[in-house]
């Protein structure tokens, strides 16, 4: 079987995508020092232990975006003749699931907390032989948790945006869940010294409602992605503007009738037909492959497309599936 050429990113996106992967690296050391720091604080809140959790939880969706990362570059060979542009898909469900089942265990760990109406306690912590009160020092710890998510999660939005890296907006999803577990943390830890002995559970409640929601949401465009939907903007649930681009400059080509395109995604890639009614019968080749040109010319995203000349009765069948 014939291999496909492998895509040849633009140098733009190239450096765009380079730099989404240094981004990644430096997510995963970042988090990996909160993680140590709130396990150096971990004490009896539940806030807090709810916090570290997620934070390490949160690691997976990197790990999946630089394993897919690698896998892609690789082009297409004789086992995969298609190319493991897929992977890049399959990474974002990959980080889509683990952040739906981080606002899962969120609600379920602080809900049973709730309605056992368990009252954590927060003790004192010798530090160079002082004794201080220990929601200081878990505040203090959460408050460093906050800022690599918000920092690491801004930078990341715009890159994913620009080369339509789904992966990295699931990243930045489960970023805004650090975050916000680590303020509601904050005010649970406050709510606890104050005496509400509930404010702990709550808080982390009503954040994992919204952790959760992201999470399906992002869970359900990877499986339609995987299932070959038809292409949606990388962070908005609307059609993709390659699409009507693909069709006006496949129209835009002399000698054409009609077409009607279908594409899917792959990874970062848009691929699929063009349907062409042709005028005449004349220098059809030559025609078709003008087509294709004009066609992945439209947009960087287009790639490996099929131009078929098709009848007004076959355009019509197209057009009704």
């Amino acid at each position: 079987m014939r291999t496909r050429e492998a895509f040849v990113w633009p140098d733009d996106k190239a450096a765009l995508r380079r730099r989404a992967i240094r981004l990644e690296w430096i997510t995963l050391a970042a988090m990996s020092s909160v993680i140590l720091v709130l396990y150096l604080v971990l004490g009896n809140a539940q806030a807090t232990r709810t916090a570290w959790i997620e934070d390490v939880l949160s690691l997976i969706p990197a790990m999946a975006y630089l394993t897919a990362a690698s896998v892609e570059r690789r082009g297409p060979t004789k086992r995969f003749p298609f190319g493991l542009y897929r992977s890049v898909s399959i990474a974002y469900l990959v980080g889509a699931t683990a952040t739906l089942l981080v606002g899962v265990y969120l609600l379920v760990e602080n809900g049973m907390a709730l309605s056992k109406a368990e009252h954590p306690t927060i003790g004192l912590m010798s530090v160079a032989g002082y004794d201080i009160w220990g929601g200081w020092l878990m505040m203090a710890a959460l408050l460093y948790s906050i800022i690599p998510p918000v920092i690491l999660g801004r930078l990341k939005m715009p890159i994913a945006r620009e080369i339509h890296d789904k992966p990295l907006i699931a990243d930045a999803s489960m970023q805004k869940a650090d975050w916000m577990t680590g303020v509601g943390a904050i005010v649970g830890i406050v709510g606890v010294g104050l005496g509400f002995w509930w404010a702990d559970a709550v808080a982390a409640i009503f954040i994992s409602l919204d952790v959760i929601h992201d999470g399906a949401r992002h869970v359900w465009r990877a499986m339609g992605d995987l299932a070959d939907r038809i292409p949606h903007t990388v962070d908005r649930d609307k059609l993709h503007p390659a699409i009507e681009s693909a069709r006006n400059a496949a129209i835009s080509v002399a000698g054409i009738r009609s077409v009607e395109v279908k594409l899917r995604e792959e990874g970062h890639l848009l691929t699929g037909t063009v349907y062409a009614e042709l005028i005449d019968e004349e220098d059809v080749t030559s025609r078709l492959d003008h087509i294709r040109d004009a066609v992945e010319a439209s947009d960087w995203r287009l790639y490996d497309i099929v131009v078929t000349p098709v009848h007004p009765r076959d355009l019509w069948n197209v057009k009704s599936s």
